[in-house]
């Protein structure tokens, strides 16, 4: 007989079961970290009104430091913890945040040109991923090596959807309005093709995970950027605390459980 330990290991995911509650948290968080990330690098260090005077890089610095501790939290723990999770997802949210202004802004390369570098590291790692353990369904993160990825994955998620948020609502004339409703109905297609077809689950999550931080990015753009360039100029600390707030009244309410590794009955033995 197995140890427990290891029946653990590859019988329970250390990430959520994928429900309508993971999505709703999902876009908080997505919307926290562009809030948040902004607090930082725009209210505090100023680099809005600076790009090349090093704000966005100290709060890339910061954000991948409280990121990095987050990440090996999470993978510390033996069992999926929520509160630990969540954490490490809004740090990622605010690193990619800075990251993708940092590229964008700073360094000159473009919302465009930023979007399709970081979709590339996107498509890289989860090729990557793939052709090293067989499968990039989340149900299998369950070992660190496959945390790893995962985590990677979403840094680049993250802030691929940043600069895709940013050249929808600037360099397409949307508005963040505008830009939240594509990202909005992409989401809705993508819900009908999980309802309605037979498309592969592992894709169209993939594909979900990555549109909800967009959508995150425009809805958090639209709260705290200033009227005159379409937004709702509200503050940027106040606005991340109330969506905190939000995230953890949700936490506590919405279920939380461990996905299950595919053909395995663990999960249901250690409830």
């Amino acid at each position: 007989m197995k140890p427990l330990s290891s029946t653990l290991e590859n019988g329970v995911s250390k990430v959520p079961t994928v429900t309508l509650g993971f999505w709703i948290i999902k876009v908080l968080a997505t919307t926290l970290g562009e809030t948040g990330g902004d607090a930082v690098t725009m209210s505090w260090l100023h680099a809005d009104t600076n790009p090349q005077g090093g704000g966005y890089l100290i709060g890339t610095g910061i954000f991948l430091a409280v990121f990095v501790a987050a990440v090996i939290a999470q993978i510390s723990v033996r069992r999926f913890n929520p509160w630990v999770y969540w954490l490490a997802i809004v740090a990622s949210t605010t690193v990619g945040t800075a990251m993708a202004d940092l590229f964008d802004r700073s360094l000159g390369i473009g919302y465009a040109g930023g979007s399709s570098i970081l979709l590339g590291c996107v498509i890289g790692s989860l090729a990557i991923w793939y052709f090293s353990l067989g499968s990039i369904a989340v149900q299998t993160v369950t070992t660190p090596k496959v945390e790893i990825f995962y985590w990677v994955t979403i840094t680049f998620s993250q802030t691929l959807g940043t600069a895709l948020g940013d050249w929808t609502a600037d360099d397409t004339g949307l508005g963040y309005q505008g830009g939240a409703l594509v990202f909005c109905l992409g989401l809705a297609v993508l819900a009908a093709l999980y309802y309605w077809t037979e498309i592969s689950r592992v894709f169209l999550f993939w594909a979900a995970f990555i549109l909800t931080r967009p959508l995150g990015a425009t809805v958090g753009d639209f709260l705290d950027k200033p009227m005159n360039h379409g937004g709702l100029a509200l503050s940027r600390p106040l606005a991340s605390a109330v969506i905190l707030v939000a995230m953890v009244v949700l936490i506590i309410v919405l279920p939380q459980r461990p996905g299950r590794h595919p053909g395995s009955d663990v999960a249901e033995q250690i409830r």
